[in-house]
């Protein structure tokens, strides 16, 4: 059990190593060509995978799959029988080690290429390009830190992690593989941790598991064609070779091309991109970002529009590329929706919608330079549309600069203004919006690790018939929303309530209550969150005449309705004047459906200390509680849904309650 100044606990969990294998005999012994072929067959999967790790990932995703299964099928012995002082599995594995490390060096002049240094003539695929699912931002992360490796530490992590084997048998493994230092091959494995060794196992270094794309359909078909196919080549190279006057090719910061398919064309067409008209939303049923109009003085700059649906496509090396967890940033399936594409803080800013993801585009205003492509997960953003049912959306993030943010408003929204969650009792400031729907920037919350403020964005809905509202707020406004900026490009909506009724942040009580909670908000940052919503669950008297405190569980909801965050809050009564601090986070948990819609309850305690200087767990359940009992270094119980119990510092308690129903529920962790 916790005290209420630091709430966090630890666990001692200690895991087996699974042991490598036996070391062989001592002599090198004959073993059947067939006996090899089965060890083969059955761990095929594995040793191809192991291959796939070990070469280098500047081959290229498709001819790193073919290379992977060509090193694995050519690991049989030519003879029929072979020396060797390990088993059938141990033998493959080290011919298949040595040929990948073997496909990473470098060619050299004045010696022939090895085999596996060349392209794979079996297997070989026509008309389609093979890669593995992609996986997260781990995963791509883990990718890129193994092709900073050399080869043969590349090689030393994946069979620590991989294969399980001590250092001393990687070592002689890298040794038989022909690398020259394995133990500074060892030392520079060291640098990537052993963190993410569980991601070694994921489906994006499994060559066995493949989504398949078509090749060049059309340059295929003009091969057959010599004449059209010199006529294409001449038009290609013409409009390469046209630059703009900002100094941008056609395609911009995009990498070259490697598939030119006609849904990807149709993809990547500025003349086909999606446009709402501007009064789309007032007829439509839906309420997402499907009916969001076009916007922006740049709409109809096409060269603009071309070279961010290219760097979608095809992000290239000056492209800078960041995404909300769980969020795909693979091209669009088809052409895209624009939302906006116009001039924010000097940049050339391009915002587009493909059912599933935002995709926001930005350049340099003026000349070249480093470009940046985020990707945010936006899909259920209609999942209600009952009569009179809320919006899911209301602004996206057009522009970041200098510790400020600016939004894109939804077309429902009348009126913008700012609001300090810390100052519960103080007014919104008015904030301006463009013609396009774009705010004035206002200081985004958090963003120097500091919480003297935490200023969110307040926007209140067109009343209805779409009457606008005039300067502020009041006449032709319906109901008020707030948005708190966490770091993505879909800010998160604040909630306040019961997780079976949650309502939007207004009032006092309500505002006061996120004023002791907004500091907390960082704990959710960057993750992905639709919704966060702050629920009082209890207030307890605590012993001794020392006040009331108050419970508060914080439920932070994410887009992909997976991974949500849990807090559980003890706020004991300040006698500071002023705006009281935020609450002592008395537990936590995540992907957890305690404190929302499905488990509507949540118990949590912490150790407390009074004004006289004695010890207390308190603890509170939120729901219908029968009762709360305490075990373990503290023992008592109590009807209903509030304890208390003396305690000696440093003790721990394991809490549990019992629902009116009968269930057991743990206490949140």
């Amino acid at each position: 059990m916790p005290p209420s100044d630091a709430a966090t606990a630890t666990t001692a969990v200690t895991t087996p190593t699974a042991p490598g294998p036996a070391p062989g005999p001592a002599d090198p012994s004959p073993i059947d060509v067939e006996q090899v072929e089965a060890a083969l067959v059955e761990h095929y999967q594995r040793l191809a995978r192991l291959a796939y790790l070990v070469l280098p990932p500047s081959l290229g995703r498709n001819r790193r799959v073919l290379t992977a299964h060509a090193v694995v099928q050519r690991s049989l012995p030519r003879g029929r029988t072979a020396a060797t002082r390990d088993g059938g599995y141990a033998y493959v594995r080290g011919r298949v080690l040595r040929q990948a490390l073997d496909a990473g060096r470098t060619l050299r002049r004045a010696a022939w290429p090895r085999r596996a240094q060349l392209p794979p003539l079996l297997p070989h695929v026509w008309g389609l390009r093979l890669f593995p699912r992609s996986g997260g931002a781990d995963e791509l992360a883990l990718d890129r830190r193994l092709s900073a490796l050399s080869g043969g530490a590349r090689a030393a992590f994946v069979l620590r992690g991989l294969e399980k084997l001590s250092d001393t048998e990687v070592r002689r493994l890298l040794t038989a593989a022909g690398v020259e230092d394995p133990h500074a091959a060892l030392a520079e494995a060291d640098g990537i941790g052993t963190k993410d060794v569980a991601l070694l196992e994921s489906p994006e270094f499994d060559p066995c598991s493949l989504q398949a794309r078509p090749t060049d359909l059309l340059r295929r078909r003009q091969h057959a064609r010599a004449a059209v196919a010199g006529v294409a080549a001449v038009a290609v190279c013409g409009a390469l070779l046209g630059l703009p006057g900002g100094g941008w090719g056609a395609n911009g910061a995009a990498a070259p091309a490697y598939a030119r398919n006609s849904a990807a064309e149709a993809a990547l067409d500025p003349a086909k991109v999606l446009r709402v008209p501007a009064n789309a939303w007032e007829t439509s049923a839906r309420t997402d970002f499907s009916v969001w109009p076009t916007r922006g003085a740049l709409a109809t700059d096409r060269p603009l529009l071309r070279r961010a649906l290219a760097a979608w496509a095809r992000p290239g090396a000056s492209v800078q590329v960041s995404s909300t967890p769980g969020t795909p940033v693979g091209p669009p399936m088809g052409p895209a929706q624009l939302l906006y594409a116009g001039e924010v803080d000097q940049a050339r800013v391009v915002l587009l919608y493909d059912g599933l993801r935002i995709a926001r585009y930005a350049e340099p205003g003026t000349g070249t330079g480093p470009v940046a492509l985020d990707f945010a997960r936006v899909d259920g953003a209609a999942a209600d549309t009952a009569p009179g049912a809320a919006p899911a959306t209301y602004a996206l993030v057009a522009g970041r600069t200098d510790g400020n943010v600016r939004y894109l408003t939804a077309p429902w929204v009348a009126a913008t203004s700012v609001r300090d969650l810390l100052d519960p009792t103080g007014d919104a400031r008015p904030l301006r919006r463009g013609a396009d729907g774009v705010t004035d920037p206002l200081p985004a919350p958090g963003a120097k690790g500091e919480c003297g403020a935490w200023d969110v964005l307040e926007v209140a809905e067109k009343a209805a018939g779409g009457a606008d509202a005039k300067a502020g707020a009041g006449a032709g406004t319906g109901a008020v929303r707030l948005l708190s900026d966490l770091g993505e490009l879909a800010p998160a909506r604040l909630t306040s309530g019961p997780p079976t009724a949650p309502a939007d942040v207004s009032g006092d009580a309500a505002r006061a209550a996120w004023a002791r909670t907004a500091c907390l908000l960082p704990a959710v940052r960057s993750h992905g969150v639709r919704t966060v919503n702050s629920w009082q669950y209890a207030s307890q008297p605590l012993p001794e005449s020392n006040g009331d405190a108050r419970w508060v569980c914080t439920r932070a909801d994410t887009w992909r309705g997976t991974d949500s965050r849990v807090l559980a809050q003890f706020q004991a009564p300040s006698a500071k004047a002023g705006t009281p601090p935020p609450g002592a986070v008395a537990a936590r948990a995540s992907s957890t459906a305690a404190c929302g819609a499905r488990e509507p309850h949540v118990l949590a305690g912490v150790l407390w200390k009074s004004r006289a200087g004695r010890w207390y767990v308190v603890a509170a359940g939120g729901g219908e509680f029968r009762s709360v009992r305490a075990t373990g270094g503290v023992t008592g119980d109590a009807r209903g849904a509030l304890l208390a119990v003396p305690a000696k510092p440093g003790d721990r308690a394991e809490l549990d309650g019992l629902l009116a129903d009968g269930t057991r529920v743990g206490a949140l962790r």
